[in-house]
């Protein structure tokens, strides 16, 4: 039986109501066995939730995103015998399943939604508008689908655009003018600040033209530098609202669409309450980290406790993450460690409740100036010598993650990735930096506001956990005496303010002068910004936060010319 008359077989089965459970699914890139698994447990929650129809997010068997994984023919077989294993699941009874997968047909390659009731495919879609900006990269690998017309289900026609193709008016146009009466639509959409807004306002459009009622069902979890954050929402076809779930959390709740009058409508239900941006952000660092180490299998991890405010951030989020057990803070003073910063990485430490050590890096500092003393002879100290300071303390992390198994965390915010205010081979050591996309302003936002409150699901089950002290002295790299972050860079509020105008809104320093900033320092963070490329090149991954990932979505040679 061919797809066309499968559909009409289906199309024969009249209802006047349907129930679609949304399953909101937190896969693993690469592990189809597990990501089975997760699907085949949702079918089952969906079930005893009374569901028709389950709908997975998108490439939910293969995880997201594939990259050139999916290009190796033995793991898209693997992903085709896991769909063979729902279809046969199916026959058995239970609810139908549109399930997500990259599908290889007639030697191209699909970002493809599989339908699947009675044992039976009923039907397969494929992804029209591939995207290939920002961190995605969907043109190198897939092959973009034809225009769709609906699936038709139980008598009803169900449009299943695919993530981006509701970006664009489109695909949702085609679906509605053959006929289309719901619209499904998986996603994978990445986490920034203020996206869930820009999705819904997004879905109000696609109902406003085609008058259909709209289901958003979008990924959650962690996948290298990227979280989805989940929020999946259904809208009415009267543009209201009708059921959201929580954001950074697995959920499989099921919805009612009931027709009256021709119109298929849906039935109100529960709305999660809304994040405030403080809160997104800190609930994305912890996802983001939590499912890097644990994905990656490392049992714990590693942090250099400065007593400064970034370490002691990261430290928290470490802790939220992964449960205090799994953190293990290592203070390496230096003759320049002030004893403030000792004892307040030891209270930061203590009111987390993690695990910490004290190793001086004053013999290594030693050790290099008598090795090197033949070479550098009676050239005065400077730059080279903070940076052994650094990179000896470097070496002392990776040595204790060689030698207990956890991974380093780095702790450099972005207004230092930017600036090039790290060391190579120095703080810059580790395997991966909750802070990469964070400024530092918004790094004291973030601790101020975690000290107010134990955000849910976090494993460190009361604030204050960064003591005050923390946040009220200025930044410093203690690297020589008396040294402050402002002898190298202009005040954070002003120098985050430039960085936001130069790296997310692509302006150029005439633009930002107009706006108000002082001419010679938009040009000094400017060169900066450009002459620190090579190091950002060498950094560990990190969550993605705002608009602009300056390591994967701002791609600049690191040989320039051009000096704007």
């Amino acid at each position: 039986m061919d797809e066309r008359e499968k559909s009409r077989q289906y199309g024969r089965q009249m209802t006047d109501s349907l129930k679609v459970g949304l399953a909101q699914l937190n896969p693993k890139v690469g592990d189809v066995d597990g990501n089975l698994a997760k699907v085949r447990a949702a079918r089952e929650t969906a079930a005893r939730q009374g569901a028709d129809l389950v709908v997975c997010p998108e490439m939910v068997l293969s995880g997201y995103f594939p990259e050139d994984l999916v290009l190796k023919p033995a793991f898209q077989k693997r992903c085709h015998e896991a769909v063979e294993e729902l279809r046969a699941d199916t026959a058995k009874g239970g609810p139908a399943l549109f399930v997500t997968t990259p599908w290889r047909e007639d030697d191209k390659l699909y970002n493809a939604i599989i339908a699947l009731d009675k044992g039976e495919v009923i039907g397969k879609r494929y992804k029209v508008d591939l995207p290939n900006y920002g961190v995605f990269d969907d043109k190198r690998v897939f092959t973009p689908g034809p225009m769709p017309g609906p699936l038709v289900f139980n008598g009803v026609r169900i449009g299943v655009p695919i993530c981006e193709d509701v970006w664009t008016p489109d695909v949702v146009e085609c679906i509605a003018e053959t006929g289309g009466e719901i619209l499904l639509v998986p996603n994978a959409s990445p986490y920034e600040v203020g996206k869930s807004d820009v999705r819904v306002q997004l879905g109000v459009k696609r109902v406003v033209e085609s008058g259909l009622p709209f289901v958003y069902v979008n990924q959650v979890g962690g996948q290298d530098e990227v979280v989805y954050d989940g929020g999946s929402f259904a809208l009415g076809a009267d543009r209201k609202l009708k059921i959201q779930l929580a954001s950074f959390r697995e959920e499989v709740t099921t919805i009612e669409f009931r027709r009256d009058g021709g119109r298929w409508e849906c039935q109100p239900g529960a709305i999660a309450a809304e994040l405030s941006q403080i809160d997104s952000i800190y609930q994305a660092m912890v996802l983001g980290l939590r499912d890097y180490v644990n994905k990656t299998g490392f049992p714990s991890v590693v942090i250099g406790l400065s007593g400064g405010v970034d370490s002691a951030l990261t430290a928290a989020v470490a802790a939220d993450a992964l449960g205090p057990a799994r953190v293990h803070a290592i203070m390496m003073p230096s003759p320049y460690t002030s004893r403030e910063s000792l004892e307040d990485a030891e209270a930061c430490a203590k009111a987390i409740g993690i695990k910490y050590d004290t190793v001086s890096i004053e013999p290594a500092m030693k050790a290099f100036r008598a090795m090197l003393r033949p070479l550098f002879g009676n050239r005065p100290e400077g730059v080279t010598e903070e940076n052994i300071q650094s990179r000896a303390r470097g070496v002392t992390l990776m040595a204790v993650s060689n030698k207990l198994g956890g991974m380093v965390l780095t702790t450099g915010n972005k207004s230092e990735m930017a600036m090039g205010y790290a060391t190579l081979y120095g703080d810059m050591n580790g395997g991966y930096n909750v802070l990469k996309d964070v400024y530092k302003t918004t790094v004291f936002e973030l601790c101020k506001w975690r000290n107010q409150h134990a955000p849910e699901g976090a494993l460190v089950f009361r604030g204050r956990v960064i003591p005050e002290r923390i946040l009220a002295k200025p930044p410093s790299a203690e690297l020589r005496p008396d040294q402050k972050d402002e002898d190298s860079l202009p005040p954070y509020p002003v120098l985050d303010a430039i960085l936001k105008g130069l790296i997310e809104r692509d302006l150029d320093a005439a633009a930002l002068a107009a706006e108000g900033h002082d001419l010679a320092t938009v040009n000094r963070v400017w060169r900066l910004l450009e002459g620190a490329e090579y190091k950002r090149r060498q950094a560990p991954p990190g969550v993605k936060i705002t608009s602009r990932l300056i390591s994967r979505e701002r791609r600049y040679p690191i040989v320039n010319g051009f000096r704007g």
